[in-house]
């Protein structure tokens, strides 16, 4: 898909590899509607793009299904149509075993990465079927492929989109709509603070073994979109999550005690 003239619908578009998405797609000569749940993060997304009409913003929690299906309405009048959907929002768990949570905090994770991305799939995928050519983007992780300790939830969440989208990508086969998952290693971002769980000493899910590994959002950014353009199944985002596929493909169980270990020392904070 070449981005140019195109409009794209990019969650999470305040923050972190959200916002930088929604600045290369712009940069790229492409029409984006950014969408996230701090009004004052889309401002500033906003203020860095400097690109007009090309851009709309609209604060949404995207874990609120009526506020998801009002979103269509808001953007195809702003920009004629949607061609793309890339949902990038999402929030990690306190840094804490599963026997530590509670319901609540469990309930938070799960209705914003898994439910706020079957709401802007079951929103906008009548649109993008109806398109001569579309592109949807969920965003996983490497938690979702690679259980990591004190992410167990966070994994499951990121989990289930990955297996959604898998499944988004076979039935829409011989359609005009290529269906992408992506999966980030280590990003340079400030998740742990977007998720209202920035404790002293807690590290980002997949920090693990992250030193000289980290990608910065920008790095991320380009890689989905490049990845978005070839219409690609799968993105590994990083070195590491490259790295740790691999691994976990070819010996799983010795995969899960290498991260185990090397974030038991970090649980035990």
């Amino acid at each position: 898909m070449d981005v140019r003239g195109k409009t794209f619908v990019v969650t999470g578009g305040g923050n972190g590899i959200g916002r930088e998405v929604v600045l290369a797609l712009l940069k790229r000569g492409a029409r984006v509607a950014a969408v996230d749940l701090m009004p004052d993060a889309l401002a500033a997304t906003a203020s860095l793009a400097g690109s007009g009409a090309r851009l709309s913003t609209h604060e949404a929690n995207v874990a609120d299904v009526d506020r998801v299906n009002a979103l269509p309405a808001e953007v195809i009048p702003a920009h004629g149509s949607v061609d793309g959907v890339l949902n990038v929002a999402g929030i990690i768990q306190p840094f804490v075993p599963f026997a530590e949570l509670d319901r609540a905090t469990i309930e938070r994770v799960m209705n914003v990465n898994f439910w706020g991305v079957v709401n802007t799939c079951q929103a906008f995928l009548p649109e993008l079927l109806a398109r001569p050519a579309a592109s949807l983007v969920n965003v996983s992780s490497m938690g979702g492929f690679l259980p990591v300790p004190g992410q167990t939830v966070y994994g499951a969440s990121k989990a289930a989109v990955k297996l959604l989208t898998e499944g988004l990508r076979a039935e829409t086969r011989g359609t005009a709509v290529a269906v992408t998952v992506v999966f980030p290693g280590a990003i340079g971002t400030n998740i742990s603070a977007n998720s209202g769980v920035d404790t002293p000493g807690s590290p980002p899910p997949e920090s693990v073994d992250a030193k000289n590994r980290t990608t910065s959002p920008q790095d991320a950014a380009e890689t989905i979109i490049k990845g978005m353009e070839k219409g690609a199944y799968r993105v590994m985002v990083g070195r590491d999550a490259t790295f740790l596929d691999a691994f976990v493909r070819a010996a799983p169980q010795r995969a899960m005690e290498f991260i185990a270990k090397q974030m038991a020392g970090l649980l035990q904070r």
